[in-house]
């Protein structure tokens, strides 16, 4: 992958299997300015959401809307990212929103089998012309709770979501049908590599039962043609002014300021799929 640039092949690929991944999209330096950041933030600690996961672990992430000049607005407008999603997506995209996903060792929590769009459906989003990219802050695993996902999944289209717990999850008739006829993959990374998943792609995530940790930044996109059409806790469309890959490196390890506070998405405004009672999950 050139300066964010995806193969005719590897957009095909995301087309048919729901998602891509992209070794060492990032490195080695610029995953030990983002790690460190993060784990000194007191403002992303402060404002992490903690929940339980019905198995006896905790599910803690921090979530925010805008993008800013810190070194995690450098990672989800850089071009390298915004440009691939926009191939895959098939023209401009914004920024729906960022969370940083931090599962400790021993008591980092499961999430349940769901789809993004399964969420966002209910902020007014007409069609799933949405994905994320989860990258790998620390080495994912089977041991620590890597991403899990339903090969093709994607093409079932939007699956009912219903309560379970403090988490909303898809359907579970459906769910374990799709699991007899389509393939389920573990999705293993190194520090830097990055995952591209569509909206509708049936995805989970197990506990870290290990004695290391998994953290990921995921960072959200929709279509600009995509436009919700009612207000939500999510944004419209807004112009997301992109930056070249060096900005990583020159921000360096520029954390949220105290005035970036009200970025962060207040947990009892955030009324994804309302009707369930639940917070988007990562």
């Amino acid at each position: 992958m050139a300066q964010g640039s995806l193969t005719a092949n590897e957009v095909r690929q995301w087309h048919e299997d729901g998602y891509y991944i992209a070794r060492g999209l990032y490195d080695a330096d610029e995953m030990d300015l983002l790690s460190r950041a993060a784990r000194e933030d007191k403002a992303l600690d402060q404002h992490a959401t903690l929940r339980k996961d019905g198995e006896g672990g905790i599910a803690k992430l921090a979530l925010w809307n805008h993008p800013g000049d810190d070194i995690y607005g450098m990672f989800s407008r850089g071009r390298r990212l915004v440009d691939s999603m926009e191939q895959l997506l098939g023209g401009e995209v914004y920024h729906y929103h960022s969370k940083m996903n931090m599962k400790e060792p021993r008591v980092g929590g499961a999430w349940t089998w769901h789809q993004d769009y399964g969420y966002w459906y209910q902020n007014g989003c007409l069609m799933p012309a949405m994905a994320s990219v989860m990258i790998a802050v620390d080495p994912a695993s089977r041991e620590n709770g890597c991403l899990q996902v339903i090969r093709g999944s994607h093409h079932l289209g939007r699956i009912d979501h219903t309560l379970k717990g403090e988490q909303a999850g898809a359907d579970m008739e459906r769910v374990n049908v799709a699991l007899e006829r389509f393939e389920l993959v573990y999705v293993e990374m190194a520090r830097g590599d990055a995952v591209f998943f569509h909206s509708n792609l049936l995805h989970r995530s197990d506990q870290n039962r290990s004695d290391r940790p998994r953290w990921v930044l995921i960072c959200c996109y929709n279509a600009a043609r995509n436009n919700p059409y009612k207000e939500h806790h999510h944004p419209r469309y807004t112009p997301l002014e992109k930056v070249e890959d060096d900005a990583i490196r020159r921000v360096g390890g520029k954390r949220f300021s105290a005035q970036a506070a009200n970025a962060f998405l207040d947990p009892s405004r955030d009324v994804s799929a309302s009707s369930l009672k639940s917070h988007d999950p990562g």
